[in-house]
């Protein structure tokens, strides 16, 4: 497979551009990227493929109209005359002269140079585990190793190469009665959970998730696994704006116009950070403007520390910018997902979430259903599969001082992406939460 642009030359082809944009200012956008996927499904490998693509957008301003083309070929003329046509923008910043990077070593030769033997080889270990248990197994594997650089005519430059890889399986029943889901997800494919021990995850859930039976309705304890979490616990993350907090269009604005930082908004063991060079994360250390990615404390022990503020905003409220990264991790602790499913004297068991949507952001309360794998616990122990349920929650209700969150778990990096694809670097733990409200029984697997 073809390399990715090394820094040289992503600078170099990046200074080429700007020299020919006749704008006022310009910036450019440059990412070189290597992928590689493979599907299966019944048990056969049904698709692969890989791509090697390069895509250029370039920015021009006048005054300010800015605009914009994302292209393979450069027709300067054509980006300076946009620029003199577009509308005007009132919040239009100026381009950031040049700016240090903390270095992020997010790419590894183990996942860049995965081909399709491997990806095959790794379905094929998927599909034998599943033969094996007379059951069938569809899933995805894909990865991706790409290297961005932004430059402008203020003297800006910077560059950052990452890889990252998944594998997911959804794992069935014969007689399409049991579903059980597992995934796994990495920038370096080498610490990635073993295929067969994402199969054999994916089939035991299938097998226990067979002849499911419908419970009442109502709130329940439940022990919300990692990948649930995450589902739940991107939308808090996603929500941390302090302009619609500004604006009373947030959970986290306050009655008298101001935001909620500094107060407490969740339980006390609820911490959310984010930092580009955490080894668990490995995040893009910049915007793509160029603006540097600090690590940042959004949520400590329960208070709300910090919300994010795009250039713009930052200026016309007086503050510096805070922008977000394209990841979070949540603090947990030691203990195990069957650890706290041991504490649970009636509860229901959530492997996964599907179709979350919203119902309302100023509350954040979402809906969705449970998917491949819900079970009841009684006496701390599973004891049998439910139908899949449609949940009404409120995460921060969720979250909060109520004493609603009974226990934390160990954190661990989870496939954030409902499709079980590529996503953003995501650790969370899981959680046991107190009163959890399910609303309408689904008899879809």
């Amino acid at each position: 497979m073809a390399d990715i642009l090394s820094e040289r030359a992503a600078r170099s082809l990046c200074d080429r551009a700007l020299r020919r944009i006749t704008a006022e200012t310009a910036q450019v956008m440059l990412v070189s990227r290597v992928a590689g996927n493979t599907r299966f499904a019944v048990n056969e490998i049904s698709t692969g493929g890989d791509t090697v693509n390069v895509v250029l957008r370039l920015t021009a301003q006048v005054g300010r109209r800015c605009a914009s083309i994302t292209l393979n070929q450069i027709d300067e003329s054509a980006l300076a005359q946009a620029g003199r046509l577009a509308p005007e923008d009132p919040e239009l910043m100026p381009p950031l002269d040049a700016q240090t990077y903390a270095p992020v070593q997010a790419f590894f030769e183990s996942t860049a140079a995965l081909g399709a033997a491997e990806r095959a080889a790794a379905a094929g270990t998927v599909i034998e585990r599943a033969t094996g248990a007379d059951l069938t197994a569809s899933g995805f594997l894909a990865h991706d190793a790409s290297a961005t650089a932004v430059a402008n005519s203020a003297g800006l430059f910077a560059y950052h190469r990452s890889s990252v890889a998944s594998v997911s399986t959804t794992v069935r029943t014969p007689d399409g009665r049991g579903s059980g889901w597992a995934g796994t997800t990495n920038n370096d494919w080498a610490r990635m959970a073993a295929p067969a021990d994402v199969a054999e995850r994916a089939i035991e859930k299938a097998r226990r998730s067979a002849n499911a039976a419908a419970v009442d309705l109502g709130a329940y304890t439940v022990v919300l696994e990692p990948t649930a979490v995450a589902s739940l616990v991107a939308r808090l993350a996603a929500a941390l704006d302090a302009r619609a907090a500004d604006e009373g269009r947030s959970p986290f604005a306050s009655g008298d116009g101001g935001t909620k930082v500094g107060e407490r908004i969740a339980d006390g063991r609820v911490t959310l950070v984010s930092d580009p060079s955490d080894p668990e994360l490995l995040l893009q250390p910049f915007t793509d403007e160029g603006l540097p990615i600090p690590p940042t404390v959004w949520i400590e022990d329960g208070v709300l520390r910090n919300l994010r503020y795009d250039r713009y905003w930052a200026d016309r409220q007086g503050r510096e910018p805070l922008p977000q990264a394209g990841g979070f991790k949540m603090e947990g602790s030691t203990a195990s997902v069957d650890e706290l499913i041991g504490s649970v004297e009636r509860g229901i068991l959530v492997t996964r979430f599907w179709y979350v949507r919203s119902v309302d952001p100023r509350t954040l309360t979402l809906t969705g259903l449970t998917r491949d794998g819900t079970f009841l616990i009684e006496g701390g122990q599973v004891t049998g599969a439910v139908k899949n349920l449609r949940f009404n929650e409120s995460v921060l209700g969720m979250l909060g001082m109520l004493g609603r969150v009974v226990d934390l778990g160990r954190s661990e990096r989870v496939i954030a992406s409902e499709s079980g694809g590529l996503g953003p670097s995501v650790v969370v733990p899981p959680l046991v939460v107190r009163d959890f409200g399910f609303t309408a029984v689904s008899d879809a697997i």
